[in-house]
């Protein structure tokens, strides 16, 4: 044991120590508790060792003299916010110039030291100064004279002014200048007044010889330029233009860049604009303007003159020579009437030109320009009664600016009122006995405004007309059995449902609703007239607009134009196929489209069927009824052409236009056709034949095979613990930058909790100082009560005595 022991003492300490371990010896001789050798177990060659020696209290002390310059300073002063003030004046103020800064700052500074420093000494005056020299000192004369004149000679006193004001002491001086020049020995220096005239002299002499050189070299140049002359006339020879085409260079052509740049340089700078204003503006605007124009119909309809109102012109007196009268231009003003177009347009109409204004124009100026909401239907009917279309969207469009939800706190609920109004008012037109198509197209433009302004009530309107039509066919079908489908009015609310709303959401407060009643209409209500065959395909054609961008699968659709075709072929052929409600099989309703007349065939050319012409059907001919009969047929054709290019990226496409092409092709009598009829005909057929089935086969998953169990050994790797093992570059980078973030995580771990310990202690510290205060004060303050206590027992004590 003893002999191992000195073994490490001698290991410990190598002979081939460096630097560290030499000063570490020395301080152990002077402190060895200071010192911590890092002893190693074996000395192993090629090992570069950095941490044999340690100072732990060295270490220690810098890291807490550290933390006390750093980390204690910002503790200490972290309640507290130091900020730098430039106060010097208009320093970030671009809009102020450069000089008027340094003017500013000029008085301001004149400000600060105005005043008098000492306010009892009276004597004391400001001190005045130019171009910033003090006056004091510019009085006292000492600048030297700088005479540019040739003529005059200043700053020299004549003989005679000196003899007259000095008593000759100028022939004095120029006696002692005399003998001074005579004597060149004694030297005496020169007074001011000697050195002045000397250096004017001096100036003026430098200034004549600058002359005398400007002079000389004018006139050598006009010789120069005469001689030069003379010597052109001699050489001067016309070169030819064969010549001068050879000597000419071509220009280098400008790059694109400097074409473009200047371009740039030409073209119209951009004007700043006035800003947009506001909706509440624009209808303030238009109000006032509104108001404007009903108080000059209202004075104009009780013949109030125009100009009444205005100031009358002073009096002029005939002598006045300024009195205006000139006749420069025609001064007469014409008959004009301000009329208000469908373009929302004040325009004027001269009476001079009495062709140029149409009886509807002079109609519109009939009624006011300013309305007030009506309060109720009646009232709004009777507003709009017996005007022209263009009448009423002037009449619409003046109660919705006048009446703006931005003037006054009521307007909208009014607004909201209109809404119902007009859709009630459309419905009415429907409902007439020739229906006003046209003026509804027209109404739906305000009818959409509205609904933009106010989306909740114009749903809250649709949802209720929906409700009661539901609720209506839903008693007819309790009370009858069988319910028919709705009037005019409903199946234009129907279509206005699809301009108002957007039709390809998922779901919708108002296009769902609507959506569901119209599947009902065509499931629900039985077809036994020719009206119900085109309201049908009325309704057919809003369900392909409804959902022409969702694609939604429809089934009524399918069913309907399935039946469609069935009542266009005699019974006997009805066959092979099946029908749904609301058509059957057998029954009276079976050959509604079906046309025997070949007169009626050959004579029939393809229309439109206006929604008007429901109610006109009693009234037509047989050969009419007739060709409606084939237009509608040639409308179920379209039909399902349509339907079959929507729904042709469904995976049940066949399946679904299965019947449909059926009845094409076994049953529908092509050849009794006329020939327009056979090209929609084919076109539908085409349409449906030109869809390839698209069938994926189904696949069972595929799974990874389960291998066989196999007996052979699993050699496993046997890695030595410590030792880094082998890889690639990047692997070993890799490890290396986990290992060196491992490291850096550790010691900033390990710093932010020796930070946390001395501030730890710092705050102990201060606690400790606060208690020890606190306590002294105390203590203070008992002796002090209990010196008082002791002083008043003695005074007690002294009275009992006395």
């Amino acid at each position: 044991m003893g002999k191992a022991a000195k073994r490490k003492r001698k290991v410990s300490v190598p002979s081939t120590a460096k630097g560290p371990v030499k000063s570490a010896m020395a301080m152990v001789k002077s402190n060895p508790f200071e010192v911590k050798v890092n002893r190693q177990k074996f000395n192993i060659l090629g090992r570069k060792t950095k941490n044999d020696v340690g100072l732990p209290g060295v270490s220690r002390s810098k890291a807490i003299k550290k933390r006390t310059q750093t980390l204690l300073k910002e503790y200490k002063e972290r309640e507290k916010t130091n900020v730098f003030k430039d106060k010097r004046f208009g320093e970030y103020n671009t809009k102020i110039s450069p000089e008027e800064k340094m003017i500013r700052r000029f008085t301001l500074e004149r400000q600060k030291n105005y005043g008098k420093k000492n306010i009892y000494n009276l004597n004391e005056d400001e001190e005045l100064t130019h171009y910033g020299q003090s006056l004091a000192e510019i009085e006292k004369m000492n600048d030297i004279i700088d005479s540019d004149s040739d003529t005059e000679e200043r700053g020299t006193l004549s003989a005679e002014l000196t003899a007259a004001h000095f008593g000759g002491g100028g022939g004095l001086l120029r006696k002692k200048a005399s003998s001074g020049q005579q004597d060149e020995e004694e030297e005496k220096p020169k007074s001011r007044k000697e050195l002045i005239e000397e250096m004017i002299t001096k100036s003026k002499q430098e200034k004549q010889e600058r002359q005398t050189q400007r002079e000389s070299a004018l006139e050598l140049t006009e010789k120069l330029d005469n001689d030069w002359k003379e010597i052109q006339t001699l050489i001067a020879r016309k070169t030819p233009k064969s010549e001068k085409k050879d000597k000419e260079v071509e220009k280098p052509k400008p790059d694109e860049y400097d074409m473009i740049v200047r371009e740039l340089g030409f073209e119209m700078k951009a004007k700043p604009s006035e800003r947009m204003k506001t909706e509440e503006e624009l209808a303030k605007e238009e109000q006032a303007r509104l108001q404007k124009l009903e108080a000059d119909r209202l004075r104009r309809m009780h013949g109030l003159d125009e100009q009444a109102n205005k100031k009358k012109p002073s009096h002029v007196s005939a002598d006045d020579l300024a009195d205006g009268f000139i006749l420069d231009k025609d001064d007469r003003r014409l008959l004009s009437y301000k009329v208000r177009r469908i373009g929302l347009e004040v325009t004027s109409v001269k009476a001079s030109s009495p062709t140029s204004c149409s009886k509807q124009d002079f109609c519109l100026v009939s009624f006011c320009f300013y309305f007030l909401v009506p309060e109720s239907y009646e009232t709004f009917k009777s507003l709009l009664a017996g005007r022209t279309i263009e009448q009423q969207l002037i009449i619409l469009d003046r109660i919705q600016k006048c009446n703006h939800p931005s003037l006054a706190v009521g307007n909208k609920a009014k607004l909201e009122k209109l809404f119902g109004f007009l859709l009630e008012y459309i419905g009415e037109l429907a409902t007439l006995d020739l229906p006003e198509l046209r003026t509804i197209d027209k109404l739906v433009l305000p009818l959409y405004n509205l609904c933009q302004m106010f989306p909740e009530a114009a749903s809250d309107s649709i949802k209720f007309i929906l409700r009661d039509a539901a609720h209506d066919m839903e008693e007819l079908i309790e009370v009858k059995g069988r319910a028919t489908l709705p009037g005019l009015d409903m199946l234009i609310y129907l279509k206005i449902t699809s301009l108002l709303f957007p039709t390809s959401d998922f779901m919708h407060p108002v296009v769902t609703p609507a959506f569901m009643y119209m599947s009902q209409l065509l499931t629900k209500c039985r077809i036994t007239t020719l009206q119900d065959v085109i309201k049908g395909l009325f309704i057919c054609c809003l369900f392909l607009e409804y959902v022409s961008l969702s694609k939604r699968f429809v089934p009524e659709l399918i069913n309907f134009l399935l039946g469609v075709l069935h009542i266009s072929l005699p019974k006997k052929r009805a066959q092979g196929y099946t029908v749904v409600h609301p058509f059957s099989p057998v029954g009276k309703n079976l050959e509604l489209l079906l046309v025997c007349d070949k007169k009626d065939l050959e004579s029939w050319q393809k229309q439109n069927l206006p929604l008007s012409i429901v109610t006109r059907l009693k009234e037509t001919s047989r050969t009419e009824m007739n060709h409606i009969r084939l237009s509608c047929l040639a409308l179920c054709f379209d039909l399902i052409k349509k339907c079959a290019a929507l729904y042709e990226s469904l995976p049940s496409f066949h399946e679904i236009m299965h019947p449909v092409r059926v009845l094409l092709t076994q049953h529908v009598p092509v050849n009794e056709y006329p020939e327009k009829m056979q090209e929609w005909y084919h076109s539908a057929l085409k349409e449906l034949e030109n869809k390839v089935k698209q069938y994926t086969p189904l696949i069972s998953e595929k799974k990874k095979p389960v291998p066989l169990k196999q007996y052979t050994p699993k050699i496993v790797k046997v890695l030595e613990f410590g030792r880094k093992q082998g890889g690639s570059k990047k692997e070993q980078e890799r490890k290396q930058l986990i290992q060196r973030h491992k490291r850096e995580l550790k010691g900033a771990i390990r710093e932010i909790r020796k930070d946390n310990q001395f501030l730890a202690r710092m705050q102990l510290s201060e606690i400790m100082e606060r208690d020890s205060a606190r306590k002294r004060k105390v203590k203070e303050l008992l002796g002090s009560l209990s010196a008082q206590e002791g002083e008043w027992k003695a005074m007690k004590r002294k009275r009992g005595k006395n």
